[in-house]
């Protein structure tokens, strides 16, 4: 007896297929919320409608308006069978024109499907592109003819946000029945569920791109605040864009590490995007910094660099030298004195008066040395500048005073750099008004961690540092990086007002130095070596004569 087909399972075969695709729509949606790469995001879209259709092929347009012209854009393309990706991430670009919306006498462009669907916000649902008539497919057919496909089906699907504006198309090819796997038409099911997918792919496009375009803007914000402190002093604006980049150069070699104490250490994009403006903001409290502190290319320099009014003086001390020369010989020739002592008196008067100018010379030429600022002064030095100090001088009251002011003995006996104290501090403050500026903002809870970011690339690993004096253990991984950044950074810039940018080898001498003295993340400071991201941040930034032969093995407290 021949057995009698299930009527009942066979008939709950599609509204199973409806509940599974109802489900699959559900997830769709989700996932399309938390994608933030708008790529990937658009991809997510076409790969989702081809699945809940059953669609061997696919199209995303997006609108776009150039000059008051709009047009469809080809963004993603997929044929499954073809074996065709193009568009996103795949870094294949698609070779098509993008499909005008109106022609050039100004009417509409209804006999392209994809226009037709974008001008007038309505679904089209084409069982066979070969026989149904209204719209051009000329440009299908010849696709046809050049790979042998055979286009059949089309749903075309505009994508309308949340404030029913047209955004987009999404073009679905060639339906597969469940059970037999032949093409077929687009069942109502399918148009719905596609236009359901569009209606969510939509407003999370538009949020993706809103959210982009507000990423944007405080990027730019961002960006203009460290135009303020370039514009203010051009030493400092170049840092507050490099420091970001090395930032992120070793943390990324951070993360790759896959044995030692930073094996577990991780950052998803939200991590990185987090860590690249706490970058970008690290320096932006020098907005507060008076100008002629950061300027301060010699220490005798405020508004202006007043070794000037210094040689003015020995030129004064010079012209007391001469008119003393002269008094006295002219004393010597009251005293009746004979023509040999006479001359011998002169003799010794013109080499006192000799003796006097070169020695006034030697120090006008080492205050002027004095001046320039450097790695080190010696304390015989600083004694020598104390003792100049001590001359006397007519001063333009006509009263005698002190060769040197106590405020310009203490700046020329600066003993490394051109800061005082009370500079340095001014200086050192820009970190503390940061962190204020910064903990008064509103972040979000994916930004949340910047001020710290930001606000820790001045402390120390022991603990010695400023403005919180935290140890190691207290910071992220992520400020310890941004620390070693800002001093390689500092190190090799060639635009300080005191100093020439260093070599590779000599900065990470200087770098080893500080890890052993506690200064840096050891293992960072390891990575950054063996990573080799100071020579990668070098072909980038550095002058050519800044990148020597790195001895790795003679780097101070370097371990392989």
């Amino acid at each position: 007896m021949e057995a009698k087909p299930n009527v009942q399972a066979t008939a709950s075969r599609p509204v199973e297929d409806l509940f599974r695709r109802l489900e699959q729509l559900n997830e769709i949606g989700a996932s399309l919320s938390a994608e933030r790469d708008i790529n990937r995001l658009l991809e997510s879209i076409l790969l989702a409608a081809k699945a809940i259709t059953r669609a061997d092929g696919g199209t995303l347009y997006l609108l776009t308006e150039e000059d008051g012209i709009k047009r469809l854009k080809f963004e993603i393309m997929r044929t499954q069978s073809l074996n065709i990706a193009m568009g996103g991430t795949t870094g294949t670009p698609i070779p098509f024109y993008p499909i005008h919306l109106y022609e050039k006498d100004g009417k509409p462009n209804n006999q392209m499907v994809a226009a037709f669907a974008a001008l007038t916000g309505q679904t089209v649902n084409i069982a066979d592109a070969y026989t149904a008539e209204g719209f051009d497919f000329s440009g299908t057919r010849n696709f046809d003819k050049k790979t042998g496909y055979r286009s059949t089906s089309f749903l075309t699907v505009p994508m309308k946000n949340h404030e029913s504006e047209i955004i987009g198309v999404l073009q679905l090819i060639n339906s597969h029945d469940l059970t037999s796997n032949e093409v077929v038409a687009f069942s109502d099911a399918d148009q719905r569920l596609a236009e359901s997918l569009a209606s969510q792919a939509a407003i999370a496009l538009t949020n993706r791109q809103l959210i982009n375009q507000l990423e944007d803007l405080f990027e730019s914000l961002i960006a203009m605040i460290n135009t303020a402190i370039d514009e203010k002093s051009p030493y400092t604006g170049g840092h507050c864009q490099r420091v970001p980049e090395l930032t992120m150069m070793l943390a990324e070699a951070a993360k790759g590490t896959k044995h030692g104490p930073l094996s577990d250490f991780d950052m998803s994009d939200k991590d990185r995007y987090e860590l690249k403006i706490a970058g970008l903001l690290h320096d932006c409290g020098k907005v507060t910094t008076p100008v002629h502190v950061v300027d301060k290319a010699t220490k005798l320099e405020s508004i202006f660099d007043r070794v000037h009014l210094v040689d003015a003086r020995f030129e004064v001390l010079k012209r007391d030298a001469e008119i003393e020369l002269l008094k006295s010989s002219a004393a010597l020739q009251q005293q009746g004195l004979d023509e040999l002592s006479l001359r011998e008196r002169g003799n010794q008067l013109e080499q006192a008066y000799t003796a006097r100018l070169r020695q006034l010379d030697q120090d006008r030429e080492f205050l002027r040395e004095c001046n320039v600022g450097g790695e080190f002064m010696p304390p015989q030095a600083q004694e020598r500048v104390r003792k100049i100090a001590d001359y006397t001088w007519l001063d333009q009251s006509g009263n005698t005073a002190r060769f040197l002011s106590d405020d310009e003995v203490e700046n020329l006996s600066i003993p490394r750099g051109t800061l005082t104290v009370k500079e340095r501090e001014i200086i050192n403050y820009h970190i503390i008004a940061t962190i204020k500026m910064l903990e008064a903002l509103p972040w979000p809870k994916h930004l949340q961690h910047v001020p710290e970011y930001a606000g820790g690339h001045h402390e120390r690993m022991d603990g010695k540092g400023y403005p919180r004096g935290l140890t190691r253990e207290q910071m992220s991984v992520q400020a310890r990086v941004m620390g070693i950044a800002d001093i390689f950074e500092a190190l090799t810039a060639r635009d300080r007002p005191y100093k020439m940018g260093k070599t590779l080898t000599e900065s990470l001498q200087i770098l080893g130095k500080l890890k052993e003295g506690g200064h840096i993340d050891p293992d960072l400071f390891d990575v950054f070596i063996r990573s080799k991201v100071y020579l990668r941040y070098a072909e980038q930034f550095l002058e050519a004569n800044q990148i020597d032969r790195v001895d790795e093995s003679k780097i101070p407290g370097y371990c392989p």
